[in-house]
């Protein structure tokens, strides 16, 4: 199978985050209101491109990602993911405890299709991961 015909599980989510108590977090809050996701969890952005054109191996419909990371940040990730054609219909959701203006700019001009700031109490976090699921997961398939 070659890399334009690499197939998309669109019950496959990526999480790209650093921190283990945010994809414990994730996959508590995702994990009940979403049974049907597969949450595969990255703790850098050193591995994703590999990761995403890995052919043996299904492609996400949606990351999310954590901007601060050691190693390659996120603002790395979306730049070299948004800059592969093959990637185009990948929905990639900011998840950040930054709430600045010129990160939220950033990351939209890179191509980042939302930008969520991570609350610190879970029933909110949950609320809004809930919430970006149910937006994002499903979508048609459409180039950005």
């Amino acid at each position: 199978m070659d890399r334009t015909d690499h197939l998309t599980d669109a019950n496959l989510v990526l999480v790209v985050e650093d921190s283990e108590v945010d994809r414990e977090a994730i996959d508590r809050a995702l994990s009940r209101s979403h049974p049907e996701l597969r949450l595969e969890f990255l703790p850098n952005g050193d591995a994703v491109l590999e990761r995403l054109r890995d052919t043996a191996r299904p492609r996400p419909a949606l990351m999310f990602l954590d901007l601060s990371m050691p190693g390659v940040d996120g603002y790395g990730v979306l730049s070299a993911v948004r800059a592969d054609p093959d990637f185009a219909t990948l929905t990639i959701i900011v998840l950040t405890s930054s709430t600045t203006s010129a990160d939220i700019e950033r990351c939209y001009a890179a191509g980042a299709d939302s930008y969520i700031y991570k609350p610190v109490n879970f029933a909110l976090f949950r609320t809004v991961l809930q919430g970006a699921v149910d937006y994002w997961h499903n979508l048609p398939d459409r180039p950005r």
